[in-house]
């Protein structure tokens, strides 16, 4: 099998059931951003330590990453239509109970942090903006499953927590916001 198909040679790519579409369609915008932001998390992952903590946090990762690449197919199914893999209300509370745990040893923000620390949560930083702009791109597709929007704003939560969780295991101080920025 050729990775090449030369289909998109002329600017438009096939959303799921084969519909073309632009490739500045706005769902292939969210989709493609969905993709980014596993991308980043995937770099974030990859510079764990090899560490008992990092090993369940990458578990925890991949699933999360998992479930990202079904937001993108849900994103990349035409409407009136439904993907196999359909998104579920477990995969939301699977990200707010992660949040919970993961926040028992984090010290509570009495400043705003600034995205930084380790080079790893400075990834899931990015991730993060990532996921914003992708649930951003989203809300504009008309007839988009509800859940997508959910997971997606839980999922920017979800990747603020991390970076403040990887931080806080490798004993790297999170950067804090200066009052004083002359």
């Amino acid at each position: 099998m050729k990775i090449y198909t030369k289909t998109g040679d002329k600017g438009t790519t096939s959303l799921i059931f084969g519909e073309r579409v632009s490739k500045n369609d706005v769902r292939v915008d969210a989709y493609g951003t969905c993709d980014e932001a596993n991308s980043m998390i995937g770099f974030g992952v990859s510079l764990f330590p090899k560490e008992k903590w990092a090993e369940n946090a990458t578990t925890v990762m991949q699933k999360v990453q998992t479930v990202l690449f079904h937001v993108g197919a849900e994103l990349a199914t035409p409407a009136g239509k439904e993907v196999a893999w359909k998104l579920k209300e477990e995969d939301i509370s699977f990200l707010e109970e992660t949040i919970d745990q993961w926040q028992v040893g984090l010290k509570p923000l009495k400043q705003f942090i600034l995205p930084g620390g380790s080079p790893s949560a400075s990834a899931l930083h990015t991730a993060r903006t990532i996921a914003r702009r992708a649930e951003r791109i989203a809300v504009e597709i008309e007839g988009v499953n509800p859940l997508v929007l959910s997971y997606l704003n839980r999922l920017s939560d979800f990747l603020f927590v991390a970076a403040r969780y990887v931080n806080e295991q490798m004993k790297v101080n999170e950067p804090v916001l200066h009052e004083d920025h002359s």
